[in-house]
């Protein structure tokens, strides 16, 4: 079982917007007396992009004179790239009284839309971006493994909340639990994270400010907090980094393990006995793949059986290779610095590969090492600094007040910290 609890709204941003999503002028109040019919001063054409279409195609469907298309188009261009038009976001389009054109608009993102438009007068055009009216909330979820929903995706899916969600759990605690091979029926989480709506209809979520996690007994806890002249990071209740140098996997979600490391693997293309020294994850063609910490680029380039291979050297003795990419990101260049994080490649079959998937290795010193017993030894960040510890404790406290199931056991982690 899992809710879901839309806590308070927290900010306002930008401008509003009805219909589809774009602004239109307040209606004037109602006056007493008979209902008059009223000619309306403008009509509007709401829609969305066809596939295949372009932006000129688009306003020529709607009967708009070349020239008023090709100056729509150039007025836009200081503020959006007309190529950046996708099919399915929609459009809409206003027209005076005369018929003629007045105004286009277009939903980018979830964070903006597009406005061109003009003067009855005048044969010139404006653009501008326009933010979008949303509102910050906080929302409170909890949920449980068991037999229907035994996974944390399945779990959070199963209560209306979001995959992006369960990946940052999951990559919170990914030191500590083995979200393939460690849940067991009877875990149970909770989680405090924000989200930004617009017209009421969620659009967007926002980062986790708190989880818990009850694994196999084991009571864990991520608190997201900032420490002075550094990025947002995941502690403890005691203050203690979340974080270690490496990610546990190069995939921007919990993984499927398919192949583990072994020096005696069956090969199921070669049919033969032969080391496998890295971890096998099916994902689908096309899959982003990430570096796993800061490092430099060693090569980018086809390596026989491992098909298309990155490689990056990382500190303290570590290399990371990414085998049987299907292609390699846009401008990576040998002896490039590469951020953790960062996309390098796209999953793919290259090589000797029956399928889809990414053989990740690690070298250590020159040794290949099992990455899954090699990610459990590695040292956490640097903890909350104790001229800070106040601060945090108080960032803590507030979150694990709002964690649905949590509150009754906030004395313990409180007592740890105040020894």
């Amino acid at each position: 079982m899992l809710g879901r609890v839309r806590i308070v709204p927290l900010l306002f941003l930008g401008l509003g917007l009805v219909g589809c999503g774009f602004a239109e002028s307040p209606l004037p109040e109602a006056t007493a007396g008979p209902d008059i019919y009223l000619e309306p001063d403008t009509r509007a054409v709401e829609d969305q992009v066809p596939r295949n279409a372009t932006l000129a195609s688009l306003l020529a469907s709607h009967d708009m004179a070349g020239d008023v298309a090709y100056a729509v188009v150039e007025a836009m261009r200081p503020v959006f790239d007309p190529r950046r038009l996708r099919s399915g976001h929609p459009y809409k389009l206003v027209y005076g009284p005369d018929g003629r054109f007045r105004r286009f608009e277009y939903h980018v993102d979830e964070d903006q839309f597009l406005q061109v438009a003009g003067r009855p007068e005048s044969p010139v055009f404006e653009a501008v971006l326009i933010d979008y009216k949303k509102v910050r909330e906080q929302v409170a979820m909890r949920g449980e493994i068991n037999r229907d929903h035994n996974s944390l995706f399945a779990a959070m899916d199963a209560g209306g909340g979001h995959s992006e969600v369960a990946m940052a759990i999951a990559q919170m605690f990914s030191a500590e639990i083995d979200f393939n091979t460690e849940l067991r029926l009877g875990d149970s989480f909770a989680v405090l994270y924000e989200q930004f709506v617009r017209d009421d209809v969620h659009v967007t979520h926002g980062d986790v400010l708190a989880a818990a996690f009850n694994n196999d007994g084991r009571q864990l806890f991520g608190f997201r907090y900032e420490v002075r002249g550094e990025a947002p990071g995941y502690y403890d209740a005691d203050g203690r980094s979340l974080k270690r140098q490496f990610l546990r996997s190069p995939l921007p979600f919990e993984p499927r393990i398919t192949s583990r490391f072994s020096y005696r693997r069956l090969h199921p293309v070669l049919g033969t006995h032969r080391a496998h020294l890295g971890v096998d994850y099916g994902a689908p063609a096309g899959t982003r793949v990430i570096a796993v910490a800061n490092g430099t680029l060693v090569s980018a380039a086809p390596s026989g059986g491992s098909g298309n291979m990155v490689r990056l050297r990382h500190t303290n003795g570590y290399e990371t290779y990414y085998l049987h990419l299907s292609r390699f990101a846009k401008g990576l260049r040998r002896g490039a610095r590469v951020m953790q994080g960062q996309t390098i490649g796209f999953v793919g079959s290259t090589g000797l590969a029956t399928g889809p998937h990414l053989d990740y290795r690690v070298r250590k010193n020159g040794t290949f090492v099992n990455w899954l017993i090699e990610f459990r030894d590695l040292p956490p960040g640097d903890p909350v600094p104790p001229d800070q510890m106040a601060a945090f404790q108080e960032v803590r406290d507030r979150a694990l007040a709002l964690l649905p199931g949590w509150q009754s056991q906030r004395d313990a982690p409180v007592a740890a910290n105040t020894q």
